[in-house]
C-alpha cells in the first residue's frame, strides 16, 4: 500500500483521530514552549538563581485545587504604588512617610508565609522603618523595626521576636485568626502600615508586601519555590526529541543491519544474528545508568550511548519481514538487469517492508521517552534543564507523597501517561492500516 493512500484511510479510524490530536496537542505544547522560554532562560530560571522565585510561595498546591473545595488563598501582593502614602516632618531633617499596604483576604485557609521586600536609597544615613498590622476587627499589633541599609527581604514568618510576642504562634496563623473562631482565619481588608524614617533629601526607602498563598499556578511549585508550570512545559520539547530521535535512529540502524544479514545470508547473517543475540543479553538500564555515571548525564549523551548499543546486530523481527521480501519476482527481475546490492536493498528491499514497519517506530517512542524519566527517576537525570522525569526524581527525594504534595508526582505522570496513550493509539491505527489481516478486525 502507497504510503499517501494509507495516511488517507486513517480517517477511517477514531483511534487514530483521537492519537493525532494527542500528538499535535502535544508538538504545539513544545513548540510554544521553545518560542515563549529560550533555552538560556530555562536554564537560569531552573537552576534556582532567579530572584522571581522569591515571590512564589514554597510548595504551592495548583491553582486548580481550589475547584474541589478548600478555597485556599493565592499569593497576594501589594506593590510600592499601590499602597496609600502620607508624608510629615515630626522632627527637623527627619522625613515621615507612612505608607499603608491593604489587601482583601476572603479564604478559608491561612497564608503560607508573610514577607516585606525593602529596596533604600540614601547618601549617607540609611533609612528606618517600623511596621504595624491592622486586622478587619481593628485590632492592630506592633510587628518590628529596623534599619535598612541594602535591599532585603524581611520574613514575619521567620521573626522570632515576633512570634515570641504573639505567643509562640506562627504570625502568619496569630495575625489572621480570628478571635471568635480559633483555626479559621477572620476575613476582611487587612493593612500593613510602615512608617519611614529618612534623614536626607532624596533619601527613600520603598516596600513591597507578599502574603504568600496556598495554591499558584497551573502546575503549583517545588520545594525550591520554582512555578512547576515552566518545568512541565519545557519538559516536553526534549521528552519528544529524545523519543522521536532514539525510535527513529534504533530503527535505522535495526533495519540496515537486518537488511544485509537477510540479503547476503551466510557469515554476515550469522554475525548480524549473533551480534543482536549479545544486545538481548546486556541490559539497557545498567549500561545507561553506567553510561551516566562514569562520563555524563547529558540527555543527549544518553541519547548518544542508547543508539551506540543498538548499533550491535539487527531485529529478528525485520529480519523475518525481510526474508520473505527477498524472494519476490520484481527482486530478481532487478537483479537481472544488473543493479548491484547496494541498489537492490535500498531501492527494492527496504521500500517494500517499509510500510509495514513504520508503526513499529511511532509505538516505540512512548518507550523512549519512558526511559528517558526512568533514567532521571534513578537520579541520572539531564542536569540543566528540567524534564518530566526529573520533576518526578526531585518530588521523590523531597517525599511529596509522604508531606500530601500528590500533585507533584500526578502532573508528569499525567503527561507521561498522555504521552504514552496517544502515540500507541496512532501506532495501533497505522498498523490496522499497514497490515491487511487487522484491517478486517
Amino acid at each position: 500500500m502507497r504510503l499517501g493512500r494509507a495516511f488517507r484511510s486513517l480517517r477511517a479510524y477514531p483511534f487514530a483521530w483521537m492519537g493525532g490530536a494527542v500528538v499535535a496537542f502535544l508538538l504545539g505544547l513544545a513548540g510554544y514552549a521553545l518560542v515563549r522560554y529560550p533555552y538560556a532562560e530555562v536554564v537560569r530560571l531552573w537552576q534556582g538563581s532567579a530572584e522571581v522565585w522569591l515571590e512564589n510561595p514554597r510548595n504551592a498546591a495548583p491553582a486548580w485545587v481550589n475547584l474541589f473545595g478548600g478555597n485556599r488563598p493565592p499569593t497576594l501582593r501589594v506593590a510600592w504604588d499601590d499602597a496609600a502614602k502620607t508624608t510629615t516632618f515630626p522632627w527637623p531633617g527627619v522625613e515621615e512617610t507612612t505608607a499603608i499596604f491593604a489587601f482583601d483576604f476572603s479564604y478559608d485557609a491561612f497564608p503560607s508565609e508573610l514577607a516585606v521586600f525593602l529596596k533604600p536609597t540614601y547618601t549617607r544615613i540609611p533609612p528606618h522603618v517600623r511596621f504595624f498590622w491592622r486586622m478587619p476587627n481593628g485590632e492592630e499589633f506592633f510587628l518590628s523595626e529596623r534599619t535598612v541599609e541594602q535591599a532585603q527581604r524581611y520574613v514575619l514568618s521567620g521573626d522570632r521576636d515576633l512570634t515570641r510576642r504573639l505567643g509562640g504562634r506562627a504570625p502568619e496563623i496569630a495575625l489572621f485568626e480570628s478571635p471568635r473562631e480559633a483555626g479559621r482565619p477572620l476575613k476582611g481588608t487587612y493593612h500593613l502600615v510602615a512608617k519611614i524614617y529618612t534623614f536626607e533629601p532624596g533619601d527613600a526607602l520603598e516596600a513591597k508586601l507578599v502574603v504568600y498563598g496556598r495554591v499558584h499556578g497551573l502546575g503549583g511549585t517545588d520545594h525550591l519555590r520554582r512555578d512547576l508550570a515552566l518545568g512541565l512545559l519545557w519538559g516536553t520539547p526534549p521528552a519528544l526529541a529524545f523519543g522521536v530521535a532514539a525510535a527513529l535512529g534504533v530503527f535505522l540502524f535495526h533495519l540496515i543491519f537486518s537488511a544485509a544479514g537477510a540479503w547476503w545470508g551466510g557469515w554476515v547473517d550469522a554475525v548480524v544474528e549473533r551480534l543482536t543475540e549479545l544486545r538481548l543479553v546486556v541490559p539497557l538500564i545498567p549500561f545507561l545508568a553506567m553510561v551516566g555515571m562514569f562520563w555524563s548525564r547529558s540527555l543527549w549523551a544518553i541519547l548518544g550511548a542508547l543508539l551506540g548499543y543498538n548499533l550491535l546486530g539487527g531485529e529478528k523481527t525485520f529480519r523475518a519481514i525481510l526474508m520473505q521480501a527477498r524472494a519476490a519476482p520484481y527482486l530478481e527481475a532487478a537483479r537481472a538487469y544488473g543493479a548491484g546490492p547496494f541498489r537492490l536493498i535500498v531501492r527494492y528491499l527496504i521500500p517494500q517492508v517499509l510500510p509495514a514497519l513504520i508503526p513499529s517506530v511511532v509505538v516505540a517512542i512512548p518507550g523512549y521517552i519512558f526511559l528517558e524519566a526512568s533514567l532521571a527517576l534513578l537520579g541520572l537525570g539531564e542536569p540543566l534543564w528540567p524534564t518530566w522525569g526529573k520533576i518526578l526524581e526531585e518530588a521523590h527525594r523531597e517525599g511529596a507523597l509522604y508531606l500530601g504534595q500528590y500533585y507533584w508526582v500526578l502532573e508528569p505522570v499525567a503527561l507521561l501517561f498522555l504521552t504514552g496513550t496517544g502515540f500507541t493509539l496512532l501506532g495501533l491505527s497505522l498498523e490496522r492500516v499497514f497490515n491487511p489481516r487487522l484491517r478486517r478486525v
